[in-house]
């Protein structure tokens, strides 16, 4: 077994199924794992269980939260919590003072609160070894929802991707290879470029209001507004939405709901459609940032060891 956590201590907060793919794996490296709001561990041996968030992360090394963190009132997603889990000033409190926040995207209110105690952040939504994998999962889970949505095939149907980022591309190539006429809308020329070679159709965002009109299925991966009331006016009223983004979106879902399209929001899709997964990549991810945060406390205090 390895220890390269051996002695760290590490509250992990709240959150779904990926924890209890990620929970365990510290627990073998090594790790002191003290968990809250999750209620399968209660009476596991790896770990410890806490009924208060305030008590898990006290004296921790590391604070774990779920890659959606908090909301704006500090609420915690809490799949198995029995009671709600916040993330308060009491609880940034009880951390101690070279604590890191580990989240996978962190709202203002998270960073407010730990910049104000002085404690660590690091974001991971948007490390390359986490957004381009979890594409995967993303992808296959927004085809899963469209085919579950219409009542045409994917192969024939006219979809239309906005935005060529890690999710984009890895969706429209699925879609692309499973036989959808794919058009893409992109800013970037290089992005343009890459999607006709790929084979697919590349849009402007200026050309959507014409290109829009043929869309059985639209996918959206842009985390601001692209779809707006003039836009949806435009789309087929069977046309179904498909919005992966992050909350709250790049669609206008008032304005969906009053021209009767089929939009619905879904964030969080790893984490839905394929678990374990999704709990595997945060398992390799995690652990290596925990080293590497370690190792640069150390370098630190090494150099003011050597300035005094």
């Amino acid at each position: 077994m390895s220890s390269i956590l051996a002695g760290v201590s590490a509250a992990v907060l709240g959150g779904d199924d990926r924890e209890l793919i990620l929970v365990p794996q510290l627990a073998r490296l090594g790790a002191n794992v003290r968990v809250a709001g999750i209620t399968k561990f209660i009476g596991n041996n790896l770990v410890q269980y806490f009924e208060s968030a305030e008590e898990a992360v006290s004296g921790a090394r590391f604070v774990i939260l779920p890659m959606s963190g908090i909301d704006e009132q500090g609420n915690i997603m809490a799949r198995y919590a029995q009671k709600p889990l916040r993330f308060t000033k009491d609880l940034i409190r009880s951390c101690i003072d070279d604590c890191t926040v580990i989240v996978g995207f962190a709202r203002p209110l998270l960073k407010q609160l730990v910049a104000e105690r002085g404690l660590g952040l690091v974001e991971i939504a948007g490390m390359d070894e986490v957004a381009i994998m979890n594409s995967i999962p993303s992808a296959e889970g927004a085809l899963q929802m469209a085919m579950e949505a219409t009542d045409i095939t994917i192969h024939g149907s006219s979809a239309i991707v906005l935005g060529f980022g890690r999710c984009g591309l890895t969706l429209a190539r699925m879609l692309s290879a499973l036989g959808a006429k794919t058009s893409v809308a992109a800013r970037k020329p290089a992005d343009l470029a890459r999607i006709a070679e790929m084979g697919m159709e590349p849009l402007k965002y200026s050309q959507l209001d014409e290109c829009i009109k043929k869309a059985d299925i639209v996918f959206n991966t842009v985390p601001s507004l692209v779809l707006d009331e003039s836009l949806l006016r435009n789309t087929k009223p069977a046309v179904y939405i498909c919005d992966i983004a992050s909350t709250p979106g790049g669609v206008d879902f008032n304005a969906a709901e009053k021209l009767g399209r089929n939009a619905v929001l879904a964030p969080g899709l790893p984490g839905k459609v394929a678990p374990r997964t999704a709990g595997l990549i945060l398992s390799r991810v995690i652990p290596d940032i925990m080293v590497s945060e370690l190792a640069n406390t150390s370098s630190l205090s090494s150099l003011e060891e050597d300035r005094r």
